[in-house]
C-alpha cells in the first residue's frame, strides 16, 4: 500500500459562528493543529474572494512599476516595516543568503483619535497606484477581523479568558505583507531560495493563499510537508511569540518557499503577522510552563524587544546604538 502524503489540517471556520457545540469543535480544532504541526488551513472563512483577487491585481500594479518609481516607497528608517522593500534586502535568520522576493508592508491606519500608536503610519502609492489604498486597506480590516476570531479560540483551548490573546494584539503593530516573487532566472545567487527556511515571529499568522505553489512546512520527522490550496482557504501558523509564552505548547514551525522548477514563473503571496503591543511580557506563563515539564524554555523579554532583535537579525533592522 502507498502511503498518503501528509497534509496540514484543514478546520471549518463556520463552526466558530455555530452552537456551542460547534464552537467547541472549532476551537478544539484549532487548538490542536497549533499544538501538533503549528499550521492548519482554514476553510469558510468569509474573506471576501472577490476583494483578494483584487488585492492580487493591485500588488501586480504596483510591482510593475519601474524600479525607481518603487525605489520612493523605501522606509529604512523605520526598518521597512511600512512601504516597499526592494529585491534581495531580507534574509532568514542565520542564512546570509538573500530571499529572492520584494514586498510591500501596510499596518493598521491609524486614527487620528486616542494616544499616539506605537506603530509606525503607512505609506501608500496613490500617485502611482491610486486604487491600492482602498482595496489594501480593506483586505487588512476583514484579515484582522478574522484574525481576532482565532485568537479568541486560541485563548478558549488554553483556558483563557476569551479575549487574554485579542487584548493583547489590541493596537499592536499587525502587518500585512504583499510579496512578490519575480522569475528565478539562472542567475540567482548560489543558496537563494524565495524564502529560505525560517520561523515566523509573531503571535499567528493569516496566508491567503498564494498564487502558485511553492510553501512548505517542516513536520516532526524532518520531511516537508506540501501546503496546497487556493482562496477558499487561509492558512495559518502560530508564531515565535505564542510558542514563547506558552512555553512551546503551541509550536513555531520551520516553513519555507521553495523555487519553482518552471525558472520564468511568478509567485504573489499575502500574509498577515499579528503582533502584541510592544510592551507585552513574553515570558511563559506558568500554567503553561506547568504543562510541558515543569522548566521555563524560553526567553522572559518583551514583543517590542523581541521583534527588534527579529529585524536586525533578518537584515531589516540595525543593531541598538549603530548607525
Amino acid at each position: 500500500m502507498i502511503a498518503l502524503a501528509r497534509r496540514i489540517p484543514t478546520v471549518n471556520f463556520a463552526d466558530m459562528m455555530g452552537d456551542e457545540v460547534a464552537q467547541a469543535r472549532c476551537v478544539r480544532a484549532i487548538g490542536d493543529s497549533l499544538k501538533d504541526i503549528g499550521f492548519f488551513a482554514l476553510e469558510h472563512h468569509g474573506i471576501d474572494l472577490g476583494l483578494i483577487e483584487q488585492a492580487y491585481t493591485q500588488g501586480d500594479a504596483f510591482f510593475s512599476l519601474p524600479k525607481p518609481t518603487k525605489q520612493g516607497y523605501l522606509r529604512p528608517e523605520i526598518a521597512h516595516q511600512r512601504g516597499y522593500t526592494a529585491f534581495g534586502v531580507e534574509h532568514a535568520k542565520d542564512n546570509d543568503a538573500p530571499d529572492l522576493k520584494e514586498f510591500w508592508q501596510n499596518g493598521r491606519t491609524h486614527s487620528g483619535n486616542g494616544p499616539a500608536p506605537t506603530y509606525p503610519a503607512n505609506v501608500w502609492p496613490e500617485e502611482h497606484a491610486p486604487e491600492f489604498k482602498p482595496v489594501i486597506d480593506g483586505l487588512f480590516e476583514q484579515m484582522e477581523t478574522l484574525a481576532q476570531h482565532i485568537l479568541k479560540a486560541c485563548s478558549m483551548y488554553l483556558g483563557q479568558p476569551a479575549e487574554w490573546l485579542t487584548e493583547m494584539s489590541q493596537e499592536g503593530n499587525t502587518i500585512m505583507r504583499i510579496i512578490h516573487y519575480p522569475p528565478v532566472g539562472k542567475d540567482a545567487p548560489v543558496g537563494a531560495v524565495r524564502s529560505a527556511a525560517h520561523e515566523d515571529i509573531n503571535l499567528i499568522t493569516l496566508l491567503v493563499t498564494a498564487t502558485a505553489d511553492g510553501l512548505q512546512v517542516k513536520d516532526h520527522d524532518g520531511s516537508w510537508i506540501k501546503v496546497e490550496g487556493d482562496a477558499r482557504h487561509i492558512i495559518v501558523d502560530s508564531g515565535d511569540m505564542l510558542q514563547n509564552i506558552t512555553n512551546g505548547l503551541f509550536r513555531s514551525t520551520t516553513h519555507r518557499v521553495v523555487n519553482p522548477k518552471d525558472t520564468t514563473a511568478r509567485r504573489f503571496s499575502m500574509p498577515m503577522f499579528v503582533h502584541p503591543r510592544n510592551e507585552i511580557d513574553l515570558t511563559p506563563r506558568d500554567e503553561f510552563v506547568a504543562l510541558t515539564g515543569g522548566t521555563p524554555l524560553y526567553s522572559s523579554i518583551t514583543a517590542g524587544a523581541y521583534l527588534h532583535q527579529r529585524l536586525v537579525e533578518i537584515g531589516l533592522a540595525e543593531p541598538e546604538g549603530d548607525a
